[in-house]
């Protein structure tokens, strides 16, 4: 309802405009995904087609003022991945030659509720009419523009659910599968085994080149496929408080604990005014000295400072407990007195009915089936408390059902009347029915916290402005320094700590632990930096950043360095199992295992579906393989498996019963490629020319 009363309150421009957001709805439901300058006309292009910048510039505008708080580069990176998805998805239309009538796209259209509910289209009933929304637009020619622009954008959707279906369509599964994942989880394999594990060769034995690990990210481009990327590494100098800041206001702050004396321009004569621990309104004094105004709030003790959390909790009225920190600010706090139950913890089993605020309710019920329900809910919890959990689990018409009908803490008045007041006028434990309006509730108090109230007197601590400028001038000479001499030189000399260096992409906002500073990342994709340049940046509320570009890694393959953490331990293990495999003669499993020095083990109706070997081996579904694919009382070749080479002798293997049906096989294979459609998007991307150009524009 609050949707539709800021409806009427719009213009009719207003209204249309809000229904440009019907694209970006609907695309992501069918197809998950995951300052300007410059002298190109374009933006990037994919497939050869061009994204004008002009375009783009008016999108990335229209995104950040209809969100709020995106900054532009997120709102850019937003719309690339739109504009990239219409363009290879509009190609696929046209491929198929995919069209679509009036009705279809005006069903589209009514599918938004800005338009679908929006009072001016609706009849005497409340239905949406066509002919009202067509009336409105004959009758107001200037938004004629509007209506074609969101019929564009409507067709585009009308064309992706087509698609879409298309897709969802075309992926079957045979009965074939559905047998072949039938002898999969039912056919059993029992074998002995010899195993010669990774881990009993040390790593320092085998040793990884980075030609190596280049030569296997070419045997696997496409996953090592890397954008440019730059590396910067970086000095970060905090302008924080000084230990003679800290000292200055822990010294204010123990001051207004005493009475001060303030000459009387008025009288000519000092007055002795009251401190902290004297004062007879300490509302007004707290308002006066304190950098945070009086909270008359109670609290509890986990809500308190958990070093000081104890004694604040139990000061008795009038007593007064510091200097203490709490986050950036130094703290006195005079107790006001303590109240019991200020949060409450309970729980509840909703029954919702026909006409009640209740968003889903799992049945249709009147009013008199739903109360009749709830009281009987009511009569099976009291003969029985401890059916309360799954009750709530099977029965609650919430969405806290999925936590057995827990609440949480809450204070007054954070829940409907009627709720409120039951939970805080009775005891813990005590079960009762409630009627609001989003139905019938049977309700459980849990528990109950208590609470203190605390006049606090809070000074922020933070870097005076001498020492701010002192900071700025060992920041500005560090820059000047490592621009002529040596980084990590300069850094040493001046006690100063390299962080971690950065690896970013050209749109990237985030630099490390430092967050969203893309000042930074922009700067050291600039056609005017160099690898070695160094600038400093002053960073809000932390201090200053003084970056070097230290490496640009091109396109094409992910830096060596990047990667090595995640190949070389793959390589590793395959140089271990030549040296494993070359132990491992003999004709007997027996032999086998003495020359590897490990013990012969077995592995009791192991399937194809689940290729676990017991004792913490894990997954090893070619040793599984190998020993199915072998005759019974025949040994294996060496085989690599994930940790380790085998040698398996066949036992016995046991060949499930033949089924005249393999339905309820396939059915569940269906389940499981059920999300395949949104692996769509992400393959056109694989094989698409894509060209982005949005650096170079300033984002």
């Amino acid at each position: 309802m609050a949707v539709l009363q800021k409806i009427r309150q719009r213009s009719a421009l207003t209204i249309i405009v809000i229904a440009f957001a019907l694209f970006a709805f609907l695309v992501p439901s069918l197809f998950e995904q995951g300052g300007l300058g410059g002298n190109s006309k374009d933006v990037g292009s994919i497939d050869g087609k061009d994204i004008s910048f002009e375009d783009f510039r008016l999108k990335v505008s229209n995104l950040e003022k209809s969100q709020q708080g995106i900054t532009a580069t997120a709102a850019a990176n937003r719309v690339w991945e739109q504009e990239v998805t219409i363009a290879l998805l509009t190609s696929e239309f046209e491929k198929l030659g995919l069209r679509v009538g009036s009705k279809h796209i005006m069903e589209v259209l009514k599918s938004d509720q800005n338009i679908g509910q929006n009072p001016l289209f609706l009849n005497a009933a409340g239905k949406f009419d066509e002919a009202k929304f067509k009336e409105y637009f004959k009758s107001n020619p200037e938004q004629a523009q509007f209506l074609k622009d969101r019929e564009k954008d409507a067709e585009l959707n009308a064309k992706y659910q087509i698609y879409g279906n298309l897709i969802k369509a075309g992926l079957y599964t045979t009965e074939s599968e559905g047998k072949l994942k039938y002898e999969m989880e039912s056919n059993k394999a029992s074998f002995a085994y010899v195993a010669g594990l990774y881990s009993t060769i040390k790593d320092s034995q085998v040793k990884v080149s980075d030609d190596e690990i280049v030569a296997f990210m070419k045997k696997n481009e496409k996953r090592y496929k890397a954008d440019e990327t730059r590396e910067i590494e970086y000095v970060l100098i905090e302008d924080k408080a000084s230990p003679e800041d800290e000292a200055e206001v822990k010294a204010k702050i123990n001051g207004l604990l005493k009475g001060s004396v303030v000459y009387n321009q008025a009288t000519g004569k000092n007055d002795t005014l009251p401190g902290f621990r004297n004062a007879t309104n300490v509302v007004e004094f707290v308002n006066s000295n304190s950098d945070i105004p009086y909270d008359s709030t109670y609290v509890t003790k986990k809500d308190l400072p958990a070093i000081d959390a104890d004694k604040l909790y139990n000061l008795a009225p009038g007593e007064i407990y510091g200097p203490y920190m709490f986050g950036k600010y130094y703290c006195i706090s005079k107790s006001f007195g303590r109240k019991v139950g200020v949060n409450v913890k309970a729980s509840h089993i909703l029954i919702g009915y026909e006409g009640s605020q209740t968003p889903n309710t799992k049945e249709k019920r009147t009013k008199e089936e739903a109360k009749a329900k709830a009281e009987s809910i009511l009569a099976q919890v009291n003969a029985n408390p401890d059916s309360f959990l799954m009750l709530a689990f099977t029965a609650s018409d919430d969405s806290s059902a999925q936590q057995g009908g827990d609440l949480g803490y809450f204070g007054p008045n954070q829940m409907v009347k009627p709720f409120n007041d039951f939970v805080f006028s009775n005891p813990i434990g005590k079960v009762g029915l409630v009627e609001t309006p989003f139905g019938f509730h049977i309700i459980k108090v849990t528990d109950k916290q208590d609470g203190i109230r605390l006049a606090t007197i809070a000074q922020k601590l933070e870097a005076s402005e001498a020492t701010s400028d002192k900071v700025f001038a060992q920041a500005t000479q560090f820059e000047m320094d490592a621009v002529e001499k040596d980084f990590a030189k300069t850094a040493a000399a001046m006690k100063l700590t390299i962080a971690m260096p950065v690896t970013a992409r050209a749109m990237d906002e985030s630099f490390g632990p430092l967050g969203n500073q893309r000042n930074i990342v922009r700067w050291a994709f600039e056609d005017g930096t160099d690898v070695g340049a160094v600038k400093r940046f002053e960073v809000a509320n932390l201090g200053h950043v003084i970056a070097k570009l230290k490496k640009v890694n091109p396109e094409g393959l992910v830096a060596v360095d990047l990667v090595r953490p995640s190949i070389e331990p793959i390589l590793k293990n395959k140089k271990k199992a030549e040296l494993i495999k070359a132990k491992m003669s003999g004709t007997s499993l027996e032999a086998i295992a003495k020359a590897v020095g490990a013990p012969i083990q077995q592995a009791t109706d192991v399937t194809m579906d689940n290729p676990v070997l017991t004792g913490g081996v894990g997954q090893e579904p070619k040793v599984v393989g190998n020993a199915f694919a072998l005759a019974t009382g025949k040994l294996s070749a060496p085989i690599e498996g994930n940790t380790g080479v085998y040698v398996v002798l066949n036992k016995s293997t046991f060949k499930a019963p033949a089924l005249k049906s393999h339905a309820a096989y396939v059915s569940k294979l269906k389940a499981q490629s059920a999300g395949d459609a949104n692996r769509v998007v992400p393959a056109l991307k694989d094989i698409a020319k894509i060209e982005d150009n949005r650096a170079k524009f300033q984002y």
